[in-house]
């Protein structure tokens, strides 16, 4: 999976807190800031209590950038949709584990497709739920806030979650990247980048930001010194 320069760290900005009636624009100016991809949040208002997007406009973001599209599907019976995304261009799926049957089975089923995979848990699911999940899988999707919508506050209880499974990570020898997802900032990313993780999603503090690109260089400063400090 593609790594940032600057000590490993991705940023990827998630296009639900940008105005939906200027989509492109929002994709402008995330790759403009510097930040390496694109966050794209799918909910079918039954697995969470919000609807979003689906493959269409999927399809539209990929015709509008060359972006890395990392798609998070929050939705019931994934299985059904993993195709409809691939051929929108995803160049990721994530699905949730407390939304699968079989969880990997689905993970196969994505990976045929010649795609990278990714597992999440909401806050209170437990790391003992992907024990067994298989070697192929690229990405553990920890969510830091409740899903179904932006804007919302950091748990702080995460941190030793994070911290918990990239101990399990590096115990296992498995080179597995963890994204973080929800109320991600100046504030807490070097919390979060020491504890373990190295793909952060930022929603509404990017597009609320004066500066985006300012704040893209802020966030890789402040991960830096946090893994300089471990050193």
């Amino acid at each position: 999976m593609k790594k940032d320069t600057n000590n490993g760290i991705i940023i990827a900005p998630s296009i639900l807190s940008a105005d939906f009636s200027l989509l492109k624009e929002a994709l402008d100016m995330i790759k403009e800031s510097g930040a390496d991809w694109v966050h794209v949040d799918v909910m079918d208002g039954h697995f969470v209590p919000n609807i979003t997007i689906g493959p269409p406009v999927v399809e539209c973001l990929r015709r509008a950038t060359d972006m890395f599209l990392d798609v998070h599907l929050m939705i019931e019976d994934p299985d059904k949709f993993v195709p409809d995304f691939v051929s929108a261009g995803a160049d990721l799926l994530t699905v949730h584990v407390e939304a699968c049957n079989h969880l990997n089975r689905t993970i196969q089923l994505i990976k045929e497709y010649g795609i990278k995979a990714g597992v999440s848990l909401s806050p209170a699911t437990p790391l003992a739920s992907i024990e067994y999940l298989p070697e192929p899988v690229d990405m553990i999707l920890l969510m830091t806030v409740n899903p179904g919508f932006g804007g919302q506050s950091y748990i702080p209880q995460m941190t030793g979650k994070i911290r918990k499974l990239r101990e399990q990570l590096n115990r296992d020898g498995r080179n597995i990247d963890i994204q973080i997802d929800g109320g991600i900032g100046t504030d807490n990313i070097k919390e979060v980048t020491s504890a373990g993780a190295n793909i952060i999603v930022t929603g509404s503090a990017f597009f609320n930001a004066p500066d985006p690109a300012l704040f893209i260089k802020q966030l890789r400063d402040l991960a830096a010194f946090a893994s300089q400090g471990e050193k």
